[in-house]
């Protein structure tokens, strides 16, 4: 029987991160993973979505060049093509994981695993022994109960990437960020778009100017956004609503996710009270001490990068270095439209609702030379910040690439910098940062 001081369940972000962690702590490891190693994130989420994203840039693209005096003509698009470069980027992730764990000497073991006890695991009826458990076991698609889904051949993210059509009407059920993204995906590709949400808004979560720009820009693309609807039923080429019929050659739920939970339930780990989470401390330590549990089946945000930060901290814990644990407020959250939507921490709202005395200050896209330059000058920068102290407090990015200089704001808070370290910057001309650095200036003068 092979003894490891940690086994890590689930090789998605949350878990194969973890195990580097311990490997480079000098632990010896393991992890079981009876899918794709990379999980839901590398396999079918973050990466592919991200592919398909790029593929719709380029057509956009070619449309902005022919505007300008660089004129082509799009005569047709190999769906299989695109299809088959999607496979390619997961594939070499997949090898770079595989490469990693190689480097590390942490073996990885294709199968279901299961617990005889806290250290004690079954994979391929073998039985392993540990001092430590991982549990990252991530989470699948939620599907509501809607009449007459299960006549439908619907999908889901786990098999909307398997397509080798391009679908010529799409109706996505799920106006979050996932469904939102994957409407800018198809739609510049040629795909008749709807996007149906039974919420008030789509993307209830971000900042409602950002909204407005990622609705104005969707209105611009042809997707029809259905918003507060109320869904009568779906029949096999159709969404009824209580109102419209919305004809459709494929449907794509997209509805939330909801943790796995199997293997915690099957030792009996306490969950939390809304029964959705296992329920962990401060050091992601569950009702079993030598068991330990992160990503999408503990309470926080459902993101491949809260979840290998959590794994991190929990491998460090236990092994000897107490950290403290992941906060909301520090973890980035990226909408990859067009414009993107980044943004961390609190947003004004909630600051005044903690009792800070907020000071608020935005700039636009449309003054910058760079963006200007580039013709991305739709967008902005919102910095949320404490009156007093100019204690960053969140931040608000909308425009082109968002999702990176969203960092340089986080770095400053996280160094627990205030809006006086920004203002001291010299931020290189001309580049979109530099509106992070203006705006710090405007906010203390």
């Amino acid at each position: 029987m092979r003894k490891y001081n940690l086994i890590v369940i689930g090789a998605g972000p949350g878990g194969y991160v973890a195990a580097i962690e311990a490997a480079k702590l000098g632990k010896k490891v393991a992890v079981i993973e009876k899918e794709k190693i990379g999980g839901t994130c590398l396999n079918v989420g973050c990466i592919p979505s991200k592919a398909y994203l790029k593929h719709a840039s380029w057509v956009t693209e070619l449309e902005e060049a022919n505007r300008f005096g660089v004129y082509n003509q799009l005569t047709d698009i190999d769906y299989t093509k695109l299809v088959e470069r999607k496979n390619g980027v997961v594939s070499q992730l997949q090898q770079g994981i595989h490469y990693l764990f190689n480097q590390h000497k942490i073996d990885y073991i294709e199968g279901e695993a299961s617990l005889k006890n806290s250290h004690e695991v079954i994979v391929n009826d073998q039985l392993f022994e540990t001092d430590n458990v991982l549990l990252a076991t991530g989470s699948k698609p939620f599907v509501p109960p809607i009449p007459g889904i299960e006549s439908v051949d619907y999908l889901t993210t786990d098999t909307f990437f398997n397509l080798n059509k391009l679908p010529k009407k799409l109706v996505i059920i799920g106006g979050g960020v996932i469904g939102i993204e994957l409407a800018f995906a198809m739609a510049p590709l040629g795909t008749e778009v709807t996007v149906v949400e039974v919420a008030p808004s789509i993307l209830m979560t971000e900042d409602k100017e950002a909204i407005l720009l990622i609705k104005a820009q969707l209105k611009k693309m042809g997707v029809r956004v259905i918003e507060g609807a109320q869904i009568n039923k779906v029949s096999p080429k159709q969404v009824e609503l209580i109102n419209d019929k919305l004809p459709f050659d494929e449907l794509l739920v997209v509805t939330g996710r909801k943790g796995n939970l199997k293997v915690a339930e099957s030792l009996g780990l306490s969950k939390t009270e809304n029964q959705k989470f296992v329920e962990v401390n401060r050091f992601y330590q569950t009702s079993n001490s030598n068991i330990y549990a992160v990503g999408d089946i503990v309470d926080g945000y459902m993101l491949a990068h809260a979840a290998s930060k959590e794994g991190i901290k929990a491998v460090r814990h236990m092994f000897g270095k107490k950290e403290a644990p992941l906060k909301n407020e520090q973890v980035p959250r990226c909408v990859y439209t067009h414009p993107e939507i980044a943004s961390f921490g609190l947003n004004e709202e909630e600051a005044k609702e903690k009792g800070y005395q907020v000071l608020v200050s935005k700039t636009s896209y449309s003054a910058n030379g760079r963006a200007i330059a580039g013709n991305e000058t739709t967008g902005f920068i919102k910095i949320i910040s404490e009156k007093e102290n100019h204690e960053i407090l969140g931040g608000v990015i909308v425009g082109a690439n968002a999702t990176e200089i969203i960092h340089t704001l986080l770095a400053v808070k996280e160094s627990e910098g205030r809006l006086e370290e920004i203002e001291k910057m010299t931020f290189a001309h001309p580049t979109l940062s530099e509106m992070i650095g203006e705006l710090g200036s405007e906010m203390i003068f």
